[in-house]
């Protein structure tokens, strides 16, 4: 399986949804490098379940226990290991549904790649639950990029067709991101929260789920990060978004927007702010030809809705063939989009220190 990623940072994810546990190793870490744990069992929180009415019932604290590359509060250049036990598998709910192809679930194509030797309960490694160890190395990753003065925030730019506005100069310090990651449904209107809140209920009370946008910034990149072509920051940053389940979009900037305008409008005017370069718009998300240009990096995923609903169903039999009709029975989340942020953010740190040892 495609588990491990990174050139100079190196991840490898290992673990299934309903196994004995999930984790990761998190290789080339600098020695040296004091983790603050409460700051990473905050971020594990966010992304946690069975929280509130709007996540799955299933109850995971997502404890995690560190093996190896930690010692006296210091890493220590050894690769970084955890492990996250899972306390709350109803492996018995997929039990009778074992070959059955579940729409918008890895199930078929799973089945396929791997002959039907792979484990079904949950989605197995295809699972979002992979993201919770995700979180803890882009907790780690925050932590470092910290020290080098960049941070990393995100809000809901959308659910369904409830829409935020986008980050605009003023939201993008440190203290808006931390007022953001402390809430349940952070926007940045806060009259959207109780709307979408109803909204996401609703759809759960139909038996059916809703997805969303999230929108990402990154904040303190300096100019001249990154490389042109296949190495690029929009690349390694969109190969990342793509490896959390459920996204299906990612665009930089104005984005799929930015066809919209003539080039006049479209180019950022560059100006000096003292003695830094900066731009007038930032239709470019920060960066230009793979490299950062100082700017914000500002990106946004779109999530498709929670594809376990327990709305009956078109499918197939994959032992058969044969065309069937189901519901899907257990636990699931009505709306993804808000334990996804600090996912997004995971990946986004991840993504950029990679970069950074080198740089």
């Amino acid at each position: 399986m495609g588990s491990t990623w990174g050139k100079n940072i190196k991840l490898s994810l290992f673990g299934e949804s309903h196994g004995a546990g999930i984790g990761i190793t998190i290789d080339g870490l600098p020695a040296g490098v004091e983790l603050d744990l409460d700051l990473i069992k905050f971020e594990m929180q966010r992304r946690a379940t069975g929280k509130n009415e709007l996540t799955t019932a299933r109850k995971e604290a997502d404890t995690f226990e560190i093996l190896s590359g930690y010692f006296n509060g210091y890493t220590t250049g050894a690769p970084l290991s955890i492990l996250i036990r899972n306390r709350d598998q109803q492996s018995r709910d997929y039990s009778q549904i074992k070959n059955i192809a579940r729409p918008a679930h890895a199930d078929y194509t799973g089945y396929k790649r791997y002959d039907g030797y792979n484990d079904y309960r949950g989605g197995g490694h295809f699972s979002g639950r992979l993201t919770a160890p995700v979180v803890f190395a882009g907790a780690v990753a925050k932590q470092i990029l910290k020290q080098k003065g960049i941070h990393i925030g995100t809000h809901i730019k959308s659910i369904k067709d409830l829409k935020d506005r986008d980050f605009c100069e003023k939201d993008l310090n440190m203290e808006v991101f931390k007022k953001l990651s402390e809430k349940q449904l952070p926007f940045l209107d806060e009259t959207l929260e109780s709307l979408s809140r109803e909204k996401i209920l609703q759809a759960k009370s139909r038996c059916d789920s809703l997805g969303g946008v999230i929108e990402c910034s990154i904040i303190g990149m300096k100019p001249g990060i990154g490389n042109p072509f296949f190495n690029s920051i929009e690349s390694q940053l969109a190969g990342l978004m793509y490896s959390i389940p459920a996204v299906k979009g990612v665009e930089f900037g104005a984005g799929f927007g930015i066809t919209d305008l003539f080039g006049s409008e479209a180019n950022d005017d560059i100006y000096m702010d003292g003695e830094q370069v900066k731009t007038i718009t930032n239709n470019n998300g920060g960066v230009l030809g793979g490299i950062t240009n100082g700017m914000p990096i500002n990106f946004k995923v779109a999530i498709k809705p929670t594809p376990s609903i327990s709305k009956a169903q078109k499918t197939i039999n994959m032992k058969t063939n044969e065309e069937t009709e189901f519901k899907i029975v257990g636990r699931h989340d009505p709306c993804i989009v808000p334990r996804a942020l600090v996912v997004v953010e995971a990946m986004a740190a991840i993504g950029i220190l990679d970069f950074l040892m080198v740089s």
